[in-house]
């Protein structure tokens, strides 16, 4: 598994963001995924992540997805996520997504997991359908990077 590059303000995987997660995912050219384990200031009810912060780290893996599958960065147009059982804080998971379909460059298909690393059962799953950026909104963004992402997107991701 090789590390996705990281980006210095990002909610989710951002290194200078006092509020954020600070994930560190990787890829193996196909998969991303990065181990995540939620605190207790996470909850929505009492003892339950949130779901939108479920959905937020989903949405971080898929679009990192399309940038190692199709090469290309892209926003995200439509997401659905299902949320089989509730993730307690304190509790180890991966979240974890792949490319499932490039349509012809204009839309691009992700499917993404949060799974318990103790015993492999899917606390949630997603699809969704991302549009790719121009190069514009690409170079734009990448001046957050800390490390430079074409190593990720020019190659895909494997090692």
């Amino acid at each position: 598994m090789r590390p996705i590059p990281r980006t210095r303000s990002c909610f989710v995987c951002g290194v200078s963001n006092p509020l954020g997660f600070r994930l560190a995912m990787r890829t193996d050219g196909r998969w991303v995924e990065a181990p995540v384990t939620f605190r207790a200031e996470h909850v929505g009810f009492r003892n339950t992540i949130h779901g939108g912060l479920i959905a937020t780290l989903l949405d971080e893996v898929m679009v990192w997805a399309c940038g190692v599958g199709a090469k290309r960065f892209a926003y995200c147009a439509e997401m659905t996520v299902r949320y089989r059982r509730p993730v307690a804080p304190g509790v180890s998971m991966v979240v974890k997504a792949e490319l499932v379909e490039d349509r012809k460059g204009r839309i691009l298909i992700a499917r993404g997991l949060v799974v318990s690393e103790e015993d492999g059962q899917v606390h949630a799953e997603a699809t969704g359908k991302y549009m790719p950026m121009g190069e514009g909104d690409s170079a734009f963004m990448g001046e957050d990077f800390i490390e430079d992402p074409a190593v990720i997107l020019e190659r895909g991701g494997a090692a």
